[in-house]
């Protein structure tokens, strides 16, 4: 018989508690939606704090439970720095581009109003495929996640947890829109900041060494500075994560919500400090619990460290710090996801039209949520899922983002460098076991390949879709200087 920590019932229990909490607490300050802008901006008046627990809390999912812990056990304390890094550069970059974006769009809703102003319709509608994929695959990592966890904790089968979820997010964010989101970030941003202090004084109060020493002493590798991964992983989840999340629509709906730009970018300074402490603590615990047990599951090194008093307190406590953490994510991703279908509705799909486009909205986030509780409900790699998804994005990052000075880059040149960057990336995207991709080990044979290569395929990966588009746009630069 499989270990449990809390039984099915209790763990159902909790996470209805929770859940009525946040429906209860969704139907009692929503407020009249006066039209779409309002449902996915709000009133535009969001102070310091609301929008520093807004930006943090949605930010952080159920995948820093898993993702960043699992990375340090075979990553070294680079992937852990990198991850943090990666999580909290987002809101300092938005901090350059936030105003000056609000500034061109003062009434603007999404990030893809620049980017059909700027470069057009053909690159909006790639950039639309790939932004809604990722906040997709986000939406499916984060209910695979807290299914992974009760099944973890209490054997509760995966499409149970997944199902009751989804019909928590969606009974309240359909009717709230982004108003209520923010309203429940501030209450999750609380319970998890106050979870993650208590964790971290009973990691460090249950070991006999000080942290440093012991993964100095049990696992000094990870900690070396002649370890390559400790390099290649970090500079890998930075560049992943840090241009992925500057595709995700809930930072510019909170972008554009702020009252004003002081208020938007002190909340994106201290919501960078939070994320980046938070997410590092994370990844430092799997240090500690690889140090502890090198045979700990890689995506269960946090619980293995966490549990292993068997504490039904400590079990309760990280339970309704993933609900938190999932809850805020989820209801982030699914009006994310809402606002882009209503914004572009014409490019998406022509019979959308913008009659009664908020209910066809809300029929397709049900379909869309049928699809992610399926696809959850089969318990696929949580850090596979996100990576995949980086990669898409982080084909397109730097034409897009770098398009914004460089006013020369036309869409043409923007749809060449973007699809070139994706497909040589995909080339070398390792598959699930991370030892072969499309290129290496199956178009050509892996022997032909350096050991760099074979080692590092996914570092390779990211680096070719980022350098890619960076060279082409370069090369065409420079050839019309010379014209």
């Amino acid at each position: 018989m499989e270990k449990t920590y809390l039984s099915i019932e209790i763990s159902l229990t909790t996470i209805i508690i929770v859940g009525l909490f946040f429906i209860g607490l969704g139907y009692l300050n929503t407020k009249k939606i006066y039209n779409n802008r309002n449902y996915i901006v709000g009133d535009r008046d969001e102070n310091l704090f609301s929008l520093t627990a807004s930006l943090t809390a949605s930010a952080l999912g159920a995948w820093i439970l898993f993702g960043p812990s699992s990375a340090a056990t075979w990553g070294g304390i680079g992937a852990v720095i990198g991850y943090a890094l990666g999580t909290a550069a987002p809101m300092l970059f938005l901090y350059n581009f936030g105003p000056k974006i609000r500034k061109e769009f003062p009434n603007g809703l999404t990030l893809t109003e620049f980017i059909k102003k700027r470069f057009g319709i053909k690159i909006l509608k790639l950039c639309l495929f790939l932004i809604l994929f990722y906040l997709t695959i986000f939406l499916i990592a984060e209910v695979t996640a807290i299914a992974s966890l009760l099944k973890f904790i209490s054997q509760v089968p995966l499409w149970i947890t997944s199902g009751i979820i989804l019909t928590i997010c969606l009974l309240y964010i359909l009717r709230g829109g982004f108003k209520l989101s923010v309203i429940t970030d501030k209450y999750q941003f609380c319970f998890i900041t106050l979870i993650i202090v208590v964790s971290v004084f009973i990691v460090l109060g249950n070991i006999d060494l000080s942290s440093y020493e012991l993964i100095k002493q049990n696992s000094p590798n990870l900690i070396n500075k002649n370890y390559l991964p400790n390099y290649t992983s970090g500079l890998t989840f930075f560049i992943a994560v840090a241009a992925t999340n500057l595709f995700h629509q809930g930072n510019w709906q909170r972008v554009f919500s702020a009252k004003n730009n002081s208020i938007l970018k002190l909340s994106l300074v201290f919501s960078s400090i939070f994320i980046f402490l938070i997410v590092f603590w994370m990844g430092y615990s799997g240090l500690i619990s690889y140090s502890l047990n090198s045979k700990v599951v890689p995506d269960l090194a946090f619980f293995d460290l966490m549990l292993s008093n068997k504490s039904s307190i400590t079990v309760l406590g990280i339970l309704i710090l993933a609900l938190s953490l999932t809850l805020s994510t989820i209801d982030t991703l699914i009006n994310a996801i809402s606002s882009l279908i209503i914004v572009n509705s014409d490019q998406i799909n022509k019979s959308l039209g913008t009659k009664k486009i908020k209910s066809k909205t809300n029929f397709i986030i049900l379909l869309l949520s049928l699809l992610v509780f399926v696809l959850a409900s089969k318990g696929y790699s949580i850090l596979y899922l996100f990576l995949l998804a980086d990669l898409l994005c982080c084909s397109a990052v730097i034409t897009i983002f770098y398009g914004f000075f460089k006013k020369k880059i036309n869409p043409k040149l923007a749809g060449i460098s973007i699809t070139s960057g994706l497909i040589l990336g995909l080339l070398f995207f390792p598959s699930p076991n991370f030892k072969s991709s499309i290129l290496v080990g199956n178009l050509i044979f892996i022997d032909n390949f350096s050991v760099f290569i074979k080692t590092n395929l996914l570092f390779i990966s990211f680096c070719v879709s980022l350098i890619i588009p960076l060279l082409i746009i370069s090369i065409y630069s420079l050839r019309n200087s010379f014209k």
